[in-house]
C-alpha cells in the first residue's frame, strides 16, 4: 500500500523537512508543489532527501483562487504519469504535522484501502448558505490589475446569478481543501477537469473553489458509495474567520486526543515546541 503525498507548500522549508521526516516509511514518497512565486534555492536541498520528489508543475497560486485548484489537479495528474504506482494521493499543506505514528498512518489506509476521505455538506447547510455566493457571483481574485474589485461588483450588479456549468449537485465545506483519495478516483477528477473547458472557465470567476470543486466531481460520481465524509485532518477554526487557529503547546492535549492523523496548521516561527512535543509522545 503505497502513498503520494502531495504536499502544498510555499514558505518554511525546514518544516516542510521536519514534516517528510516524521512520515519517514518505505512506502511513503513526496511530491512538492512549490508555489511559482517563491525562489526555489531554499528549497533546493529537500529534493535529494530519498523519496521527494519537487513537482514540474509550478503555479503562482493565490489565496482563495482558483489558481490552487488548479495546482492540485495538475500535480495529481503528474503523480498519475510516473512510472511508480500508488494507492493513495494524500494532499497537505506545507503547515500539515501527523499527531499518529507513522506506522499507524501506515495500517489505517491499507484497512481502508477502497475508501476515498473529502470532506463536505450538502448544498442547503449553514455553510452553503453564505458560500454559495462563491459559486453564483463572479469573483475576480484570480486575476490582478487595477480595479478589478470594482469591475467586479459592476459585473455582478448587472449580470445575472451563474449556474454550475455541470447537472451536479453541490457538495463543500470548510475542511474540504485537504484530503486523501486513490489513484483512481484521482484519475477521475483528473479527466473531468480536462474534458471540461467551460468548467475550468467558470471556476476562474469563482472564490475558494478548492472548497467545493472536487467534491462535488466525487460526490457525483460512482466514487461517491466509496467516500467516507470525513478528512483525516485535525483542524481547529475556533478562532472563527477564514484562516484556522495555528496550532500551540495549548493545544497538545487536544491533539493527542484526537482520532485524526494529521494537524493543521502549525507555524515553526510562531511555536516549534509543540512539534517537538508531538515527536516525543509519538
Amino acid at each position: 500500500m503505497r502513498i503520494a503525498f502531495l504536499i502544498m507548500a510555499h514558505k518554511a522549508p525546514e518544516q516542510i523537512e521536519k514534516l517528510i521526516n516524521r512520515l519517514n516509511h518505505p512506502d511513503f514518497e513526496f511530491y512538492i508543489h512549490l508555489d511559482a512565486k517563491i525562489n526555489m534555492d531554499d528549497f533546493d536541498y529537500l529534493g535529494q532527501k530519498e523519496g521527494v520528489y519537487f513537482t514540474k508543475t509550478r503555479i503562482h497560486v493565490s489565496w482563495a483562487a482558483f489558481s490552487f485548484t488548479t495546482s492540485i489537479y495538475k500535480c495529481m495528474e503528474e503523480i498519475l504519469s510516473v512510472n511508480q504506482k500508488y494507492d493513495f494521493i494524500n494532499v497537505l499543506s506545507g503547515q500539515d504535522y501527523p499527531i499518529k505514528s507513522t506506522e499507524e498512518i501506515h495500517r489505517y489506509f491499507t484497512e481502508h484501502k477502497e475508501n476515498n476521505f473529502i470532506s463536505f455538506e450538502e448544498k442547503g447547510s449553514e455553510w452553503w448558505g453564505h458560500a454559495i455566493g462563491r459559486i453564483t457571483n463572479y469573483h475576480f481574485i484570480n486575476y490582478k490589475f487595477p480595479g478589478r474589485y470594482r469591475i467586479q461588483f459592476l459585473v455582478n450588479f448587472i449580470m445575472p446569478k451563474r449556474k454550475f456549468p455541470l447537472p451536479y449537485v453541490l457538495y463543500g465545506g470548510p475542511r474540504a481543501s485537504w484530503f486523501t483519495i486513490s489513484t483512481k478516483c484521482a484519475a477521475y477528477v483528473v479527466q473531468v477537469m480536462n474534458d471540461n473547458p467551460k468548467l475550468r472557465r467558470f471556476c476562474n470567476f469563482t472564490w475558494g473553489s478548492d472548497e467545493f470543486l472536487f467534491q462535488t466531481i466525487i460526490m457525483n460520481s460512482g466514487f461517491a458509495y466509496t467516500v467516507l465524509n470525513d478528512v483525516v485532518n485535525y483542524i481547529d477554526w475556533s478562532g472563527g474567520g477564514a484562516n484556522p487557529k495555528i496550532l500551540k503547546v495549548e493545544d497538545y492535549e487536544s491533539l493527542m486526543n484526537s482520532d485524526k492523523l494529521f494537524a493543521r496548521k502549525f507555524d515553526v516561527k510562531v511555536d516549534s515546541v509543540i512539534l517537538d512535543m508531538l515527536d516525543k509522545q509519538i
